[in-house]
């Protein structure tokens, strides 16, 4: 990367992105953190943004939960180009994450589907390699699919993505991923009900940020309602953090188990779709 800084200016929901940036860097800065992720440094040190007026220190559990957080997708990622090296992933909504170069393997595809407006930024911030390609386009247009090659599988990941769609839009999308991409599979991650509630209602500000509306939330203890959305959703799975160094990332590992907390806190949920040979249900 360049040493110039680039000024950014985003609207309310791009914005988030610098949010997780932010954060992921102050975790990697972390002696002992559960993230390694020197672009993330690199990049909030080269953009021209007050990102601690704006979302405060940074440090802290703050950061070690989104630390867990991607971890979590990471981990999804490596299993993934492990059984099918040459696949492909596509991020949607990717914003400036930065899971490419913590986990690719060499020989798999990437692309990156987003908003025109987060696309000309990572184009500038991080431009895309020779297997790399970013798409602007919605996520929920499905002409994004027709550019996905799932010869030898797909996986499809949405970080920090869905909470800001409306609840149609997210049931039809994992419909249309379903009869799109039989074998693939789709990772993202929900906010509980309440924290939804609180965004739509203006209610969750930090420092001089205030997060914009989260139309969707989905309990934990719900997610097998996921499966009405199309019956090629053939497997759910809850993606639990594996803990990490020092007792916080132990506390943060045990306390997602806990009864009392289970049901209503953010989860990470992999979708399974069935393969093309399975017989659909009516």
């Amino acid at each position: 990367m360049g040493d110039a800084r680039v000024r950014v200016e985003l609207g309310a929901v791009p914005e988030t992105a610098l949010w997780t940036l932010y954060h992921r860097a102050a975790e990697a800065r972390q002696w002992g953190g559960v993230l390694e992720d020197p672009r993330a440094v690199e990049l909030v040190d080269r953009i021209d943004y007050p990102f601690e007026e704006r979302f405060g220190p940074g440090a802290g559990l703050q950061a070690r939960l989104q630390g867990v957080r991607v971890r979590c997708f990471d981990r999804e990622v490596e299993d993934f180009l492990a059984r099918s090296p040459r696949g492909t992933v596509v991020c949607l909504g990717e914003g400036l994450e930065t899971q490419y170069w913590r986990v690719d393997n060499g020989r798999a595809t990437w692309l990156s589907v987003d908003l025109p407006e987060a696309v000309a930024l990572r184009e500038e911030l991080l431009p895309p390699e020779p297997r790399q390609r970013l798409l602007a386009c919605s996520v929920t247009d499905p002409r994004w699919m027709d550019e996905v090659d799932d010869s030898h599988g797909v996986l499809i990941t949405a970080q920090g993505l869905f909470m800001y769609l409306r609840p149609t839009e997210v049931r039809d999308l994992i419909a249309a991923c379903a009869r799109r991409f039989p074998g693939g599979t789709l990772v993202f991650d929900a906010v509980p009900r309440w924290f939804s509630r609180l965004a739509t209602e203006g209610k969750l500000r930090s420092h001089a940020y205030q997060a914009p509306p989260m139309p969707w939330g989905m309990d934990a203890g719900e997610r097998s309602k996921l499966a009405t959305a199309d019956p090629r959703v053939s497997e759910i799975r809850d993606v639990l953090p594996v803990g990490g160094p020092g007792r916080a990332g132990a506390l943060i590992a045990a306390a997602v188990r806990l009864p009392v907390l289970s049901s209503r806190r953010p989860s990470v949920v992999a979708l399974r779709f069935a393969d093309r040979d399975r017989r659909e249900t009516p």
